[in-house]
């Protein structure tokens, strides 16, 4: 089937549901939505069987849906309209909530249900939310209909309609720690996280915030004052106890997002660090050592890159087996954090920390030589953040997980991070100039098939964990553990003889070098927009795949 995937920006679901779609076989192209104009040309290339509309910020034209079928995933349930559906079942403190594939019709979320599910609610982020329950969801919807269309049936007539709920405007969830309890506070910046942020005032200044968790054990103080800092956070006072920001920014338009501790740098520095909000955390489990990390949308700064380096030499000072990285829940890891670098005095520089820190993170995997080491992708990956995950021995990865191992979107930045040892290594090197020049979001099912990945965990993130524990204690109780931990200081002992790291990151960094400080500005650019959230004016030709040349010549032909 053909199916032309419509959206405002190529987001965790369209990608989830590109890579899906493409595994069954069906034909799949991309297009952005710019404007009616552009959309009505991409209809007459690709000529599809169904648009589909994951992530979209404008009504379909009518003409379109008539001539087409359209149909819109909205994430809320059957009966429920408006822009703002997750925002508001957060703010409501919803226990049960959904996913509805609607078909597009004049009236908005109004259309014939094709398909839905419903999920019970947990405590976390809009966002976590979204790329968690809310894409499983949708990715079974989304099967369910292409079911229905293959068998020739379509869905009863649409449910009666209901009030459309407004926008979920910033005001409605202005945090007033005067007034709010912590559940609260915590309620409204989830359903404001990651966008647009929830509007407080925070030792006297009006700020927006984002990545907030429960604060315990600190002392009391006057509400919307600091209490404490810890790492990027700082803990701030309410009305009956303290949360902890992880993440803020200034509210006029054009400002970036940024760890709390960075934008309220000189009130934060009167308080002494903190325990009670970690990104890095380590569990020893008999012969095994688990190290977590969880850094906010998986951007790791320089500190968070010291902060990982520091745990990875404390764990080598334990006895163990193995040492297996779980990233976080969410993301993994998607490498450079580019919020602090757009908001650095110099870019280039602190590009150039930041890379020469996930470098040293890198190398200190490979330089261990006494346990094996199991990366266990239970988030997204992207660009670093998914050779961070190839120095492991072992890598594991979790159902619905999607990687993009590539660097060339972000201005055709070049990269480092080994990953000039580390993919062809894994895939060949042929098979890596087509994963890094191809720039397509890559799904477990393809991930194992290419090699990039050892074996698949269940999706469901508690099964996952559960496998992956089982997974490593029959690996260090084995009695082949012995032979593959040789086989690996033999390998690596080969792989040094014949070209040391030192030559690959030098290598990598003298290209990296050239996108930093070089001629072609296209990373800054990059960067820029990418930050600052900048509307794309067209979609890349690899998505668009009925605007390449040979395409559509044959769909014109």
């Amino acid at each position: 089937m053909r199916i032309l995937l419509l959206c405002h920006s190529f987001n965790s679901l369209t990608q989830r549901l590109f890579v899906e779609l493409r595994e069954r076989g069906e034909e799949v192209s991309v297009e952005y939505d710019v404007s009616d104009d552009v959309l009505r040309e991409a209809v007459d290339l690709f000529r599809p069987d169904v648009i589909l509309a994951p992530f979209l910020k404008r009504a379909i034209p009518q003409d379109v849906f008539r001539q087409t079928l359209c149909l819109i995933v909205h994430p809320g349930p059957p009966g429920d309209r408006g822009p703002s559906a997750l925002d508001w079942a957060i703010l409501e403190g919803r226990e049960q909530w959904g996913v509805t594939l609607l078909e597009a019709v004049e009236e908005l979320d109004a259309g014939a249900v094709w398909a839905s599910r419903a999920f019970p609610m947990r405590a976390a982020t809009k966002s976590s939310l979204y790329r968690g329950e809310a894409t499983r969801a949708a990715v079974e919807c989304v099967f369910e209909a292409l079911d229905m269309l293959r068998a020739g049936r379509r869905p009863g007539p649409p449910p009666p309609s209901s009030p459309i709920k407004p926008f979920c405007e910033r005001s409605r969830r202005a945090v007033d720690f005067t007034l709010d309890d912590t559940a609260t506070v915590l309620r409204k910046i989830r359903s404001a996280d990651g966008s647009p942020g929830a509007p407080a005032e925070i030792a006297g200044r009006r700020l927006l915030c984002c990545d907030a968790r429960e604060a315990t054990g600190l002392p009391r103080g006057a509400p919307g004052t600091l209490l404490a800092r810890s790492g990027p956070a700082v803990a701030v006072a309410a009305r009956d106890g303290a949360v902890w920001i992880g993440h803020l920014r200034d509210i006029p338009a054009g400002s970036l997002k940024l760890p709390a501790s960075h934008v309220l740098a000189e009130e934060a520095s009167r308080f002494p660090e903190a325990p009670g909000y970690s990104s890095v955390r380590f569990e020893q489990a008999g012969e095994i050592g688990y190290l977590h990390f969880d850094f906010h949308n998986g951007a790791m700064a320089v500190a968070d890159c010291e902060a990982l380096g520091e745990a990875i030499a404390a764990a080598r000072k334990r006895p163990a087996r193995a040492l297996v990285l779980t990233g976080g829940a969410d993301y993994w890891s998607n490498g450079l954090h580019l919020g602090v670098i757009e908001a650095a005095a110099s870019p280039a520089e602190e590009s150039w920390r930041n890379i020469n820190a996930m470098n040293d993170c890198v190398r200190a995997l490979l330089d261990i030589n006494d346990r094996l080491v199991i990366s266990c992708i239970r988030g997204n990956a992207g660009a670093g953040g998914v050779f961070l995950a190839l120095a492991g021995d072992i890598v594991l990865m979790r159902r619905g997980v999607v990687l993009n191992p590539h660097y060339k979107d972000m201005g055709n930045l070049y990269g480092s991070e080994y990953w000039t040892y580390l993919l062809p290594r894994r895939v060949g090197a042929q098979t890596a100039r087509k994963i890094t020049q191809g720039r397509l979001p890559i799904g477990a099912d393809e991930a194992l098939r290419l090699r990039l990945v050892d074996q698949i965990l269940p999706e469901e993130p508690a099964e996952a964990f559960a496998a992956l524990r089982a997974h490593v204690e029959a690996l260090v109780g084995s009695d082949e553990f012995g032979r593959r931990l040789a086989e690996k200081a033999a390998q690596r002992a080969d792989d040094e003889a014949r070209k040391p790291l030192d030559a690959y990151r030098a290598e990598e960094l003298e290209k990296m070098r050239r996108n930093f400080w070089g001629f072609d500005p296209s990373y800054h650019v990059a960067r820029h927009n990418f930050i600052r959230k900048v509307v794309k004016s067209r979609t890349p030709l690899h998505l668009a795949a009925h605007r390449s040349v040979r395409s559509r010549d044959k769909v014109m032909s």
